[in-house]
């Protein structure tokens, strides 16, 4: 089924509705009226009839849910992704396959017209979660399999950072709240990171200061304070690099708002450092961070009067890329 904004006549009762997304007809009327995430329209005979727009906010909302966010927070969620200017919200067929050949093809004007179709078509966290990452994924898992050279690794990683790096311009602008991004010491992968961080803005008008790869601790301390960013976020693709610095983080989370992510990043080294453990989805990271309540630029954690289990991941299989 397509689950593209396009408009679409009400056809469902909220029974076919249920039993095609599997949540309950219960539950299916409390989002309605507490969030207002169904719109129905109903019949002569009093019937709400609901449209395939409707089913494709309830499989969002199911997803978005199932990564940890709250009801409230995943509903808000879904609602912003439908207001993003009428873009598709799924990938359209073929473009991901036409992607890749670009890319594994060194073909520069290919991969960089297809970029330019997916992003002026596609809402930005369906880019980024629907056709990026996983592309990014996929090359990565057959270079290891050695069906993808190093050439081709690098020269798509290096083209599509640089498209993501031009979509973050100007992500420091606004009045809310700051955040510093940064790969621990010798994390080289930060292609998920400039993801989070484009979603921590665009979602939650966060700005951003974006330290990315290897970034010294020390390097990172000076940046909080010089900004005054609430919040610093840290990633790697290696748990050993977070077991490496983790009583450093655990400082820093004494004095700010700490959050960790990446394929490398784990419910013990969360709670560890009193730090939140960020999503795998980038989405779903950006819309639970922004939601937080936060008192300053100093002392007041996401997760210091909680463990960190709460912050809930989905799993391994799901993880984040090398981020």
């Amino acid at each position: 089924m397509s689950t593209a904004r396009v408009k679409t006549p009400p056809a469902l009762r909220i029974g076919e509705l249920s039993r095609r997304t599997d949540v309950s007809v219960e539950l299916l009327r409390a989002w309605e009226l507490r969030y207002r995430l169904l719109r129905p329209r109903r019949t002569s005979g009093g019937f709400r009839l609901y449209s395939e727009q409707d089913e494709w906010r309830v499989r969002r909302m199911r997803s978005l849910v199932g990564s940890g966010l709250s009801a409230a927070e995943a509903a808000s969620g879904v609602l912003q992704e439908e207001r993003a200017g009428g873009q598709a919200t799924v990938v359209p067929a073929g473009l991901l396959d036409e992607l890749d050949r670009a890319l594994l093809g060194f073909d520069e004007r290919g991969a960089h017209a297809t970029l330019d179709r997916l992003f002026s078509t596609v809402v930005l966290s369906a880019a980024l979660e629907g056709a990026i990452l996983p592309e990014l994924r996929s090359i990565g898992d057959r270079w290891a399999s050695g069906q993808v050279s190093v050439a081709q690794e690098h020269f798509a990683s290096n083209l599509v950072r640089g498209r993501l790096l031009a979509l973050a311009r100007g992500w420091d602008q606004g009045r809310g709240h700051r955040a510093v991004l940064a790969c621990v010491p010798g994390e080289l992968h930060d292609i998920g990171l400039i993801c989070f961080g484009l979603m921590l803005h665009r979602r939650g008008g966060w700005r951003i200061v974006y330290l990315g790869q290897d970034t010294p601790l020390e390097t990172a301390a000076v940046a909080l304070k010089r900004s005054r960013a609430d919040a610093l976020v840290e990633t790697s693709a290696d748990p050993r690099r977070f077991t490496v610095i983790a009583a450093q983080l655990e400082d820093l989370a004494s004095r700010t708002t700490l959050a960790i992510g990446g394929a490398g990043a784990t419910e013990s080294a969360a709670r560890r450092m009193h730090a939140t453990l960020l999503e795998p989805d980038v989405t779903s990271g950006a819309i639970r961070l922004a939601a937080q309540t936060l008192g300053g630029a100093r002392g007041r954690k996401l997760s210091a009067s909680r463990p960190a289990t709460r912050a809930r991941r989905t799993g391994s299989s799901q993880r984040a890329p090398s981020v």
